[in-house]
């Protein structure tokens, strides 16, 4: 018996001894879909610079290799999710079909409309209704592009705002976000579904057109049921209770998805739980309450200079333990503490869960799926990362 054997056979003998249902959540685990951002795997940087490493992806095909890999090695990433036009290709059936091959299926595809010059002013939220009419055009042309890749969400993020007092109307400007969405909408084929993420600054610093949650939730009750919030780790202010948020959007059944990443100061797309990794145990600790079907998964971050897919992989892995720590919570007794008022009786019940030692129960399910007990070793000793740099050159920086 190797030592991960007998390290999965203690831990689980151990849970099954406090009453854990470890089928039921080994079932759940290897249920568990991910969506890798394209971007993620492509170059990144700050305004200051981007660093170039050897073997990027030159195209969106070679994104979803990368993607492909990740997948491969951690079971569970199988859901990629597009940028366009950064994804741009002329044949949008061949991209399906690579995709196919790869065993791959596409998420929630994200429609750019803030790069763009015409956009400085905005783009659902600009004064100039020629503009408006820009940004809902592309916005609808990838509708098309979703419905012809098989994707069944648009996700939103927009860069509107305001950077100065009486520089716009912004009642006006909430109702022309509203407008041109309700435009959108409408054009939905029934199979997808709207996902309306929030950001409380940046890169506007005075005003943000969608600021909070709440203005999320507004948004979407005015355009219908298949319109639902998605929120983003960082997207919060310091200190921000995320998790409370998760809870209260989850319970009016208005939750459509969860951006991973990780903070310092503010949205600074580190790797999901490399500053607090309590905090996302306690996000997934009410994404799973009450048996409720996790929303969309969707890891969002910017490699500035680390290995893009082994940051990937990393990240993918922190997700599984993460998720799996807070399917070990013993709900009943959590509820019996949190009735009797028992505030530290409580607190103890999800630490117990969160400092179990999940990587042999992890790891286990991985190999279940036929993917890597390790998944970053198996990737250090694969040699994939020389292998496209010779595939696809490029220079180390």
């Amino acid at each position: 018996m190797s030592d991960s054997s007998h390290d999965y056979d203690h831990l689980a003998s151990r849970l099954r001894e406090d009453g854990c249902d470890v089928e039921a959540v080994e079932r759940a685990l290897g249920a568990l879909v991910i969506e890798t951002p394209s971007w993620g795997f492509g170059d990144s940087g700050t305004r200051f610079g981007v660093f170039a490493q050897a073997g990027r992806p030159r195209d969106v095909f070679e994104r979803f290799d990368d993607a492909a890999e990740v997948h491969r090695l951690t079971g569970t990433a199988s859901a990629v999710a597009t940028h366009f036009p950064w994804d741009a290709t002329d044949d949008l059936g061949a991209l399906r079909d690579h995709a196919a091959e790869l065993g791959l299926s596409f998420g929630a595809v994200n429609p750019n409309v803030f790069q763009d010059p015409d956009y400085k002013l905005g783009s659902v939220g600009n004064p100039d209704p020629a503009i408006r009419a820009k940004a809902v055009d592309a916005l609808i042309e990838c509708v098309a592009i979703a419905t012809e890749l098989g994707s069944t969400a648009q996700s939103l993020w927009f860069a509107d705002g305001t950077n100065y007092p009486g520089q716009d109307n912004l009642t006006e400007r909430h109702e022309r976000v509203v407008e041109c969405l309700s435009e959108l909408y409408a054009a939905l084929p029934p199979e997808q579904e709207l996902l309306v993420e929030y950001k409380f600054f940046e890169p506007a610093f005075y005003s943000t057109d969608i600021p909070d949650w709440g203005t999320a939730i507004a948004i979407c009750r005015r355009l219908g049921e298949r319109a639902r919030v998605l929120v983003d780790f960082g997207h919060h202010a310091q200190g921000t209770n995320v998790e409370q948020i998760v809870a209260l959007i989850a319970n009016e059944n208005r939750l459509g998805g969860f951006h991973f990443n990780d903070r310092k100061y503010a949205d600074d797309d580190l790797l999901v739980g490399s500053v607090n990794p309590f905090a996302l145990f306690l996000v997934f600790s009410e994404l799973v309450l009450g048996g409720r079907p996790l929303p969309r998964l969707t890891i969002d971050q910017s490699h500035n200079i680390e290995e893009k897919v082994e940051a990937m992989i990393l990240s993918v892995v922190t997700i599984q333990e993460a998720y799996a720590r807070a399917l070990l919570i013993d709900r009943d007794a959590l509820a019996q503490a949190q009735g009797a008022g028992d505030v530290l009786g409580g607190y103890e019940l999800l630490q117990r869960a969160y400092q179990t030692d999940v990587r042999p129960l992890c790891a286990h399910v991985r190999e279940l799926l036929g993917a890597a007990p390790d998944p970053v070793s198996a990737f250090r000793a694969s040699g994939y990362v020389a292998q496209i740099a010779e595939r696809r050159g490029g220079v180390r920086v």
